[in-house]
């Protein structure tokens, strides 16, 4: 069978003119396009998504060449020199400064009468929290009614047998009886005095119960500093038992608060008492509260290999609350200086290596291997690899490695 070359071709081109024709229509050109998901082994952006720009590199393995069009999607700039800081962060939460509260006890036994304060109340040093009735205040207080009474009549005797005895009417061991009897009198009835004053009577107070000779059950407690109540179990009509069962109120001073954070113990030796520290509280963003390390903890939780490191913090307006979510940094050493790159400089190839893109044209781009350090303020410090002066692209590196990847089609 004769076959008609010229038809055939005819028919060729036409059917190839229909497929070119409906691919343009349904708006490809038959190319990857970025919005397809990456291939197992792409490069990514070590710290963010790359700038989405137009593919037309031409590439030979490591380097790539961009057109004028695209070199606007590529920010060049030298590697500087910047100051990189050595510290150490770490998370935590804020409590009270225990070593400014105080857990307030009666030392007698008592029912409690009345309250005088409630949790968050600001209280001064001497103002009441609550009042107990005290059987053993009213027994003190006895006391001191009965030594005062005989130490009133010995005094007496001992001048009346002072009297006979001058005018030779009273033997000498009499007169010793009597000295000897007032002075025990007189040691009773100090006693009984400071018995009281324990209770936290004054002497004004013990000078009045002696004159009027009643007694009063109601033993007042106060606040022994100026703080804020953080916890009152007290409740009218509890019996309280000295030295057992929960502080009836316990009072802090919370101008200042404890920052309480576990850190990693290779961090240990970089850290001391004394340290200052800045401190971020996540409920004041923003904000940084000053303070210093109390205490760096004396062992290591053996399961986490944490240790605990208590940092004091100023808080002159009261702001901070136990609880609340922190984070610190502490300053280990002098900063370093050394070349930095943006972040978005910095691309994670597939191999896991990090790789920077250099130039000197700022048209051809190299790829090149880094080593980096510290992470701060946007900028990344680099080991190795790159020196102070030397061109690199900031912006859309990550591209430059797709491209020199051969996952962007040449357009040109």
């Amino acid at each position: 069978m004769q076959v008609d070359y010229k038809s055939a071709a005819l028919g060729g081109a036409i059917a190839a003119l229909a497929v070119g024709g409906l691919m343009w229509a349904m708006g490809g050109s038959g190319g990857p396009k970025h919005s397809e998901a990456a291939t197992p082994g792409a490069s990514t952006s070590a710290y963010g998504a790359p700038t989405k720009l137009p593919a037309a590199p031409s590439r030979d393995g490591q380097a790539v060449t961009l057109s004028a069009s695209q070199l606007q999607y590529i920010k060049v700039a030298p590697v500087e020199l910047r100051d990189f800081a050595n510290r150490r962060e770490a998370v935590g939460n804020v409590d009270f400064n225990e070593d400014r509260a105080v857990q307030v006890f009666t030392s007698y036994q008592g029912k409690i009468r009345n309250i005088y304060a409630k949790v968050g109340d600001t209280v001064t040093k001497g103002k009441p929290l609550f009042d107990i009735e005290s059987p053993d205040l009213v027994q003190a207080e006895s006391t001191l009614i009965s030594t005062a009474g005989t130490r009133k009549l010995t005094t007496a005797a001992l001048a009346r047998a002072h009297q006979l005895y001058d005018i030779q009417g009273l033997a000498q061991k009499d007169l010793d009886q009597a000295i000897s009897d007032q002075q025990g009198a007189e040691a009773a009835y100090k006693a009984a005095r400071e018995a009281l004053a324990v209770f936290g009577k004054t002497p004004a107070q013990m000078d009045q119960i002696v004159e009027t000779r009643k007694t009063d059950s109601v033993l007042t407690v106060a606040s022994p500093i100026s703080g804020q109540v953080t916890a009152r179990s007290a409740q009218p009509g509890l019996l309280l038992q000295p030295g057992s069962g929960t502080a009836p109120f316990t009072v802090a001073d919370v101008s200042t608060m404890w920052m309480q954070a576990f850190v990693p113990e290779a961090d240990v030796p970089l850290l001391h008492v004394g340290q200052p520290v800045k401190i971020h509280v996540m409920a004041f963003p923003g904000r940084t509260f000053n303070g210093k390390i109390t205490t760096v903890g004396a062992t290591v939780d053996a399961n986490t290999h944490r240790i605990l490191v208590r940092s004091e913090i100023d808080d002159p307006k009261r702001e901070l609350r136990p609880g609340m979510f922190t984070s610190f940094d502490i300053t280990t050493a002098a900063p370093m200086s050394s070349p930095a790159l943006a972040t978005d400089g910095v691309v994670r190839e597939g191999d896991g290596t990090m790789t920077a893109w250099v130039t000197t044209d700022r048209k051809r781009f190299a790829r090149r291997v880094i080593k980096l350090g510290i992470e701060q303020d946007g900028f990344v410090q680099v080991v190795e690899g790159l020196t102070a002066g030397e061109l690199a692209a900031n912006e859309g590196a990550l591209y430059l490695s797709t491209a020199a990847a051969g996952s962007i089609n040449s357009a040109d």
